[in-house]
């Protein structure tokens, strides 16, 4: 099927498929001759010859603007690949110093009075793991009475075994519940450094006054509505609402379920008969399981908070030539200095490692010594 362009007047061999437009200057195509036209077109039109034929017969003579274009048999090939556009060129404020300066940066802490000195890293994990093994340890404990309760109905305890069991289940409830009240304070020493740290960083002043954070923290029952909105809060200054979101959420639904719990075995607790101190028992038991788990959501709300970047390279190699002098070698992340004519590979957290002497000028050897696989 040969359809003529309008425009350039080039024919197009279309075959099956009639088209519309040329794809050489986007004209408009005629309608598709039929056997008859063509001959009758090729017979009217004039033009130069075009040399003789493989069969030894002239082919018809073409006017001016047409031309023969070769088409390979079979479906037309595939369009090529456009490249995706790269998008805008990245600007920096400043020039970037991306594991180049040898040991990591220590950024001198600028006095400012917005902000609050915040527990360190060590400390936060202390007074979680510790709390998590005291609501631990009390919960079985408490397991531990309830066996012994089960025990005793067919046969006596001795009374030290029974009193050991009292007096060990009220220091455990007593010691757990120090480490909750612990943890709830030093949680709040966190997010208050946390917000004041986040609101001086966008030199904003902070929307909730410090006692009205310590007081949606630490009272009971009012800290279940005050204080997720507080971390919510938080998040969203950061930029991080949209990856902490479920994290918070749930610790909100268990910390919920706990303090329903810790309510109920409160309730509770002044149970007459063996029957009611057993469910008492019980009440209890699942009341320190769910403020474990409450702990241990909270811990994992810290965690997205404190978390760095991911993804950074593992090793730099830096080249340098054999012989030449290096200047001041890297600090090692032991401590130890590296020496000259050596590649230094940056460490996960950019601190440089020396590696073995170079085998010829701009060569980097893996740290065995080997030359690097191709």
């Amino acid at each position: 099927m040969i359809q003529v362009c309008s425009r350039c007047s080039t024919r197009w061999n279309v075959r099956d498929r009639q088209r519309a437009w040329c794809p050489h200057c986007n004209g408009v195509l005629w309608a598709p001759l039929t056997p008859e036209q063509e001959a009758e077109l090729q017979s009217t039109l004039p033009g130069p010859a075009a040399g003789p034929s493989p069969s030894g017969q002239a082919p018809p003579r073409l006017g001016p603007g047409y031309r023969w274009i070769a088409v390979r048999p079979g479906p037309p090939p595939p369009l090529p690949h456009r490249p995706r556009p790269l998008g805008p060129t990245p600007r920096y404020p400043v020039i970037p110093r991306w594991t180049l300066m040898g040991g990591p940066i220590q950024a001198v802490a600028q006095p400012n009075s917005g902000e609050r000195a915040a527990p360190s890293q060590r400390t936060l994990e202390k007074v979680l793991g510790g709390t998590i093994a005291a609501l631990g340890v009390a919960a079985l404990v408490h397991v531990l009475i309830y066996v012994l309760m089960i025990v005793n109905r067919t046969r006596l305890l001795h009374p030290l075994i029974a009193g050991g069991a009292v007096w060990l289940g009220r220091l455990s409830g007593l010691v757990a519940i120090a480490a909750v009240v612990g943890c709830a304070v030093v949680l709040t020493r966190w997010l208050l450094a946390r917000r004041a740290a986040a609101f001086a960083r966008a030199r904003l002043a902070e929307t909730r006054p410090a006692w009205a954070v310590w007081a949606g923290c630490l009272v009971p029952v009012v800290n279940l509505a005050w204080a997720p909105v507080f971390v919510m809060e938080l998040a969203g200054r950061e930029d991080r609402l949209a990856r902490l979101r479920r994290p918070i959420v749930v610790w909100w639904v268990v910390w919920a379920a706990s303090t329903a719990a810790a309510v109920l075995a409160t309730a509770t607790s002044r149970a007459d008969g063996a029957q009611g101190i057993a469910n008492n028992i019980v009440a209890t038991t699942v009341a320190y399981l769910l403020g474990l788990a409450a702990v241990v959501t909270a811990a994992r709300v810290v965690e997205g908070f404190e978390r760095r970047s991911m993804g950074r390279p593992a090793h730099h190699w830096v080249v340098v030539a054999d012989g030449g002098d290096a200047g001041p070698a890297p600090r090692s992340q032991d401590g130890q200095d590296g020496k000259g004519g050596k590649a230094g590979a940056a460490g996960k957290d950019g601190a440089a490692t020396s590696a073995p002497p170079a085998a010829g000028p701009g060569t980097a050897l893996e740290p065995d010594g080997r030359e690097p696989a191709a």
